[in-house]
């Protein structure tokens, strides 16, 4: 069972110098990408996970300036308290990237009641959760940015994957709605919706490599694209409620089912 934030012991806040991001997810593929280059750039990153407890402190052993903090974002009560503590100690809190989402297949013929309360959860109320409480409890002088992974098939939607669509498509929402009610003028909520990138349950790299070519480009994305996309965001630059998408135009066609079965016969 993961330890809860509250039950953790509380390290030492970062220099004051290094601002601080809270990457969801942060333990393995995508999310650790993220961490990773956050730490390349200076900031202090604090690494969130559920069950990976073992690859979240192998990684922040690796980093100059990290921490990790563990709860199921099933259970909003535990992640708002991790959000609470958090922002209660770190001195400059700027970025939270919502990374974390389940991924388990059910269709539009036959949803499951339990993948779908867990993804609306996961997917989408915990973390749209979590934003609220970083805008209202975070301490940055530089303004907050928030950061949330949605998908490019929210533009190029198939039934596949029924459930987790339907709850990026809400989280999607609420992204913009949290934009346009941010608390100082300085804050942005930005949305990232990747492409096809890493290979997905059973595809044999031969597929991975076929279908993930399947965009208007013709070219495999690479997953690190998305880690720079993230710290080029958390600059701030452009107008709240921006989604960039890192998929190749991937979310410019009208593609039948889910990537993991174009490739197949």
């Amino acid at each position: 069972m993961p330890v809860s934030a509250a039950e953790s012991p509380q390290p030492p806040p970062p220099p004051a110098e290094r601002p601080a991001v809270l990457v969801t997810g942060g333990a393995q593929r995508i999310g650790a990408l993220v961490v990773r280059r956050f730490a390349a750039a200076g900031w202090h990153v604090v690494i969130h996970c559920g069950r990976s407890l073992e690859a979240a402190h192998a990684l922040a052993a690796s980093l100059l300036s990290a921490e990790v903090v563990s709860c199921d974002l099933a259970d909003r009560a535990a992640a708002l308290a991790m959000v609470e503590a958090l922002a209660a100690r770190l001195p400059d809190w700027r970025v939270l990237v919502n990374c974390a989402a389940v991924f388990r297949y059910d269709s539009d013929e036959a949803p499951e009641a339990g993948v779908l309360a867990e993804a609306i959860a996961v997917n989408a109320a915990t973390p749209a959760a979590m934003t609220s409480a970083f805008l209202r409890h975070a301490r940055s002088g530089g303004g907050r940015r928030v950061i949330d992974f949605l998908d490019q098939k929210l533009r190029n939607i198939n039934p596949d994957f029924f459930s987790y669509t339907m709850a990026k498509a809400a989280f999607e929402a609420a992204m913009r709605m949290q934009a346009m009610h941010c608390p100082q003028p300085a804050d942005r909520v930005y949305g990232l919706a990747p492409g096809a990138m890493m290979a997905s349950f059973d595809q044999a790299p031969e597929e991975h490599e076929l279908s993930g070519r399947m965009n208007l480009l013709g070219r495999l994305n690479d997953p690190q694209e998305l880690a720079e996309a993230a710290l080029f965001l958390s600059e701030g630059w452009l107008e709240s409620g921006t989604t960039l998408y890192i998929d190749s135009g991937q979310h410019l066609m009208r593609q039948p089912r889910d990537v993991l079965f174009l490739a197949r016969t």
